[in-house]
């Protein structure tokens, strides 16, 4: 019991709530882009909750030692290959047992001033970063409707909601995932589909380093850790309820 003044407020957790907080064990989730960076993240801190986990990414050796490292399961998998997506969504499905959680993490960039732009750029990064994301975002909502519930997080970008120079396509990318978002939240909520975008300011990881190594962690800015930490939060929610969009920033980035 918590008393303000001449306010009592009920702070005690009720066994109900206490299920509701624990419901990540055992819950099935795939992550795509997980064998670095904040997929990573992601996949160690949901197998810590004691859920299961299938990751998946483009480098197979590297992808199979992680799932190994973290102790989930390997799904080599590009998203970018529109004809392997149906595939392998049925291939995590079963691997699995079932689905939970999808989380749409696999996401590249590219950055150019807007009269240096080609074609090639919007299509490489629209391929991976909206039109793969959205079929197999597709695949898994059939499941999840037969099922009558399911959760899908689209891990976005501060660059979702306001853009920066050298920054068309990606931002472009970003701002088409939030739109898309916005439209599978009010398309399936009456199936009990809970749809939520993560928006994540600058985190140093592998993203758009040609060798794909990891940035080192800098001390003012995010790290990894922190947007895992915001997908353990959103996920344990009682289902009754949702957070539609969610950014995270690095408190004094100066």
């Amino acid at each position: 019991m918590l008393i303000c003044g001449d306010i009592f407020f009920n702070t005690e957790i009720t066994p109900k709530q206490t299920l509701s907080i624990m419901k990540l064990k055992n819950s099935r989730i795939l992550i795509t882009g997980g064998s670095s960076g904040l997929g990573k993240a992601m996949a160690v801190a949901l197998v810590e909750q004691g859920a299961n986990v299938v990751i998946t990414g483009r480098d197979k050796e590297k992808l199979e030692k992680v799932a190994n490292d973290i102790g989930c399961t390997a799904l080599h998998f590009d998203v970018g290959n529109y004809d392997s997506i149906a595939e392998n969504a049925a291939k995590a499905i079963e691997l699995l047992g079932g689905l939970d959680v999808l989380i749409n993490n696999a996401g590249i960039g590219e950055f150019a001033l807007v009269d240096e732009l080609t074609v090639d750029q919007f299509e490489k990064i629209f391929t991976t970063n909206v039109f793969g994301l959205a079929m197999l975002s597709q695949e898994v909502i059939k499941y999840f409707k037969i099922q009558n519930k399911g959760n899908i997080i689209n891990i976005g970008s501060t660059a979702a909601a306001k853009g920066f120079a050298y920054g068309t396509v990606y931002a472009a990318s970003k701002f088409a995932l939030r739109g898309m978002t916005e439209c599978w939240q009010a398309e399936l909520r009456k199936h009990n589909i809970r749809v939520m975008l993560v928006n994540p300011s600058e985190v140093p990881t592998a993203f758009n380093v040609s060798d794909r190594a990891e940035k080192a962690d800098e001390p003012k800015k995010l790290t990894p850790v922190e947007i895992a930490h915001s997908i353990v939060s959103v996920l344990s929610m009682d289902d009754r309820g949702f957070i539609p969009e969610l950014a995270v920033w690095a408190t004094n980035p100066f």
